[in-house]
């Protein structure tokens, strides 16, 4: 084995057993404490009275009591609109130089502030993320090998005076020099806008790299390792690069690309997930045994949930003002909670979207189960993300198929409702015989969803289509690679401009 890659792994299995992993529930009492501190200068903390909260022994009710919780169109209204127009010391001391846009599951795209903060904490957490390598037995040289990261372009757009782009494009723009060496596709393929473009040169540069490890999202990972082995004339992804050892995905569950993707390869991988949103990198899978991430409870991010429950939703998805919210310290296993979180960026309070389940209390460790507006509930039918993917899951294992992306809408016919569903794959399937499997298989999944078919959800409708069809969607809306993603559900509108998208390519 490789001396200096020896060095690294003794480095990094020495100083995780110094350092251990934080107590999360103190971890994340000192976080608020340093973030109040932090921030009760600011226009934010003045008007909230931060620097009273820091005076209680525990500042947690108080925090609580005074802030309103904030989804991300209150949050720019009131306070974010500001740093546009170049006001400093709003939500978070001094300003910044990038906006992170959103990755680009919903119409409109949001645009997050990224302070030198938050960029040093999304650095730490990847740091963490190393550490954890030690749990997963792997060799000396893996640590001299080199990491295909695959997001969005590094070549951000200029904003008056600011620049924009996704998370992963402004963090790898950001990358320490010690890691340059390490890091490919390298700082002059990664600024290719275009994504197509950027993947071509990936393709064209790969045999050069020895590339140990790569992360990004799984749908756009698999069609990349398809193009280099096109391109190569390979039979996987093993005779390009012998030493890939380790993917770790991130944005979407991995689950049901696990086995299109692994025909790609001459050797399993040991698979890692991540989640890096706009808003901040806010956990990671520290252990093989579990498909859970630990939250990342001790570097700049404030975790709070609420209960996922009709009561405390508004009508348009978002947490109402009197919900019951909850702490580490009280929070329980196998529930579903509408996460917040409160950052070194300044959002405070904030509704990031996400759905979250605590598996782990002890390690503070989370499956996400989908978005808040993502989940489907227009007849009563309460169907969550996580529960699709669990239903398409036995669905690929019933027909034997890869169902690689769908999609679901709640749409109109006549004077009723019923579920529509867009299911990708390459294999042909028997569209009649899918439905009827699927909507047994959310009948038993979800008590509500069965009660919804007998009352409201009139019926059910599956199509079929070639998976190349949604990321054809994709490349036609503009929303291709980096940290995009199919999004599960829509609502009814854009779903029609979806079917009428298939429509004609079905046509052609």
């Amino acid at each position: 084995m490789a001396i200096i890659g020896e060095l690294i792994k003794r480095t990094i299995d020495v100083t995780g057993y110094i350092s251990g992993d934080p107590s999360p529930v103190k971890a994340q009492k000192k976080v608020l404490r340093d973030l109040l501190e932090k921030a009760k200068y600011t226009a934010f903390g003045k008007k909230y009275h931060f620097e009273a909260m820091l005076s209680e022994a525990d500042p947690i009710p108080a925090f609580q009591q005074a802030v309103p919780v904030f989804d991300y169109d209150t949050l720019y209204a009131e306070w974010w609109h500001y740093l546009h127009e170049g006001h400093q010391n709003v939500t978070w001391p001094g300003g910044q130089r990038y906006f992170a846009l959103s990755s680009g599951t919903t119409t409109n795209s949001k645009e997050i502030p990224v302070t030198d903060d938050m960029l040093d904490a999304i650095k730490r957490s990847g740091i963490q993320q190393i550490m954890s390598l030690r749990n997963f037995d792997l060799p000396g040289d893996f640590f001299e090998k080199q990491i295909m990261m695959l997001g969005s372009s590094t070549a951000l757009t200029p904003n008056g005076e600011f620049l924009q782009g996704e998370i992963s494009g402004i963090s790898a723009a950001n990358i320490p020099l010690w890691f340059r060496r390490f890091y490919k596709p390298g700082a002059r393929i990664a600024a290719t806008p275009s994504w197509e473009e950027r993947v071509r040169k990936i393709a064209k540069y790969a045999p050069r790299w020895d590339i140990g490890s790569m992360t990004g999202i799984p749908s756009w990972s698999e069609l990349l390792l398809k193009e280099i082995i096109r391109y190569n004339k390979a039979d996987t992804i093993h005779d390009i690069w012998p030493n890939l050892q380790v993917y770790t995905s991130g944005g979407v569950a991995f689950e049901p690309y696990k086995k299109s993707f692994e025909t790609l390869l001459a050797k399993p991988l040991i698979y890692m997930d991540t989640y890096l949103a706009s808003e901040g990198y806010l956990a990671t899978q520290k252990r093989p045994d579990t498909q859970s991430m630990a939250l990342i409870v001790d570097n700049g991010v404030f975790f709070e949930f609420v209960p996922f429950t009709e009561e405390n939703m508004d009508e348009h998805g978002c947490v109402r003002q009197d919900a019951q919210v909850l702490t580490l310290e009280d929070v329980q296993p196998n529930v579903q909670y509408v996460l917040l979180i409160s950052t070194v960026a300044g959002a405070w309070r904030y509704m990031i979207g996400d759905t979250v389940m605590i598996t782990d209390i002890e390690r503070a460790e989370i499956i996400i189960t989908g978005r808040t507006k993502h989940f489907l509930n227009v007849v009563g039918e309460q169907l969550s993300v996580h529960q699709m993917n669990a239903a398409m899951k036995k669905l690929a294992e019933q027909f034997d198929a890869e169902v690689l992306e769908f999609t679901v809408a709640a749409v109109r016919r006549g004077q009723d409702y019923i579920n529509k569903w867009y299911l990708g794959t390459d294999k042909v399937l028997d569209a009649a015989a899918a439905t009827s499997f699927l909507d047994r298989e959310l009948a038993e999944l979800n008590k509500n969803y069965k009660v919804a078919r007998n009352k409201a959800l009139k019926d059910v409708a599956v199509e079929i289509v070639p998976v190349d069809h949604f990321y054809q969607w994709s490349k036609a809306t503009k929303k291709m690679g980096g940290q995009t993603k199919i999004p599960r559900v829509m609502k009814e509108e854009d779903f029609r401009e979806f079917e009428n998208f298939l429509a004609k390519l079905t046509h052609r």
